[in-house]
């Protein structure tokens, strides 16, 4: 199983009510979705999805980095054409040789409003497979 920090498809406003995510916000809580689900997950779109699992137990080098960054680009690339990639980077860990940390800059293609989201792939997780993100300063 994988989790993500994100915000989640409600907020609450402020006057104490819900409300939906939309626009910029809308799109970046749908990369977080992609990126947090494996091919076979989504019921009616069994390739909805991200291989990044498959990088589990992998030895956390250059080429899990490079397959991570294709990965995340041909998943977007196939299912968010909301955004223009420009650039997705990955690499160990200095302090934690099992997570692989991956950086995704991209820009909203209806607002060409610019974003970042970095996530953290646990390689050699103790129990399930563990993919934390959240927005970066």
């Amino acid at each position: 199983m994988v989790s993500v920090t994100s915000r989640g498809g409600l907020v609450v406003t402020s006057r104490g009510g819900l409300a939906l995510v939309e626009g910029d916000a809308a799109v970046r809580q749908a990369i977080l979705l992609l990126l947090s689900t494996s091919p076979g997950e989504r019921i009616n779109r069994p390739d909805y999805g991200t291989h990044l699992h498959r990088l589990v137990f992998a030895p956390n080098d250059e080429t899990t980095a490079g397959l991570a960054i294709h990965y995340v680009r041909q998943a977007l690339r196939r299912w968010e054409p909301r955004v223009q990639v420009l650039d997705v980077d990955a690499g160990a860990d200095p302090d934690i040789p099992s997570l692989l940390h991956i950086r995704l800059d991209y820009r909203v293609v209806a607002t060409q409003a610019n974003d970042t989201i970095a996530v953290s792939l646990d390689l050699h997780p103790m129990a399930a497979p563990r993919l934390a993100g959240g927005r970066v300063p």
